[in-house]
């Protein structure tokens, strides 16, 4: 296992991951609409072009395993940790730890007082087992589906 920093080519791979990971691994805690909606097959394209700017601009950090990408995680420069991500074929070998761990060093560097995040019904328990706070439980709309998450904090002090 390899942590290392996103290069713009890993783009496709990402959103492939992120694609294939929401609709295997959440299907658990939402429904086939609600998840068509997240992470529908249609703006496929347009993620490729946004992410990657994205990805970019945030401090992002891919974990590779035998050559390809078994998950990635970003964070904006004032601490919102806006996507996380493991591929199912990689879950619970401690790759989204360590992550989390590496952007934490990060905003520790940056001398952030905490990161901030909104995590899925199915990330939430994984949050606060690495020492996130519920603020609140909430509901967003995606393509004009409500899906449900929670606004988690972790304080860096």
């Amino acid at each position: 296992m390899i942590i290392r920093t996103f290069a713009e080519q890993d783009t496709t791979q990402i959103v492939a991951l992120f694609y294939g990971t929401v609709h295997s691994v959440n299907k658990q805690d939402y429904s086939q609409e609600q998840l068509n909606a997240w992470a529908s097959y249609e703006d496929e394209s347009k993620r490729l072009s946004t992410w990657k700017d994205a990805l970019s601009r945030n401090i992002c950090y891919v974990v590779e395993s035998n050559g390809e990408i078994a998950g990635f995680a970003d964070m904006t420069l004032e601490g919102y940790l806006d996507r996380l991500f493991v591929h199912k074929e990689y879950q619970r070998q401690g790759i989204a730890k360590a992550l989390v761990n590496t952007l934490e060093a990060e905003a520790r560097r940056l001398d952030l007082t905490e990161i901030r995040t909104e995590a899925s019904i199915t990330a939430k328990p994984f949050f606060e087992q690495a020492g996130f706070e519920v603020i609140r439980q909430q509901v967003v709309e995606r393509r004009g589906v409500k899906l449900g998450n929670y606004f988690m904090v972790k304080s860096l002090r």
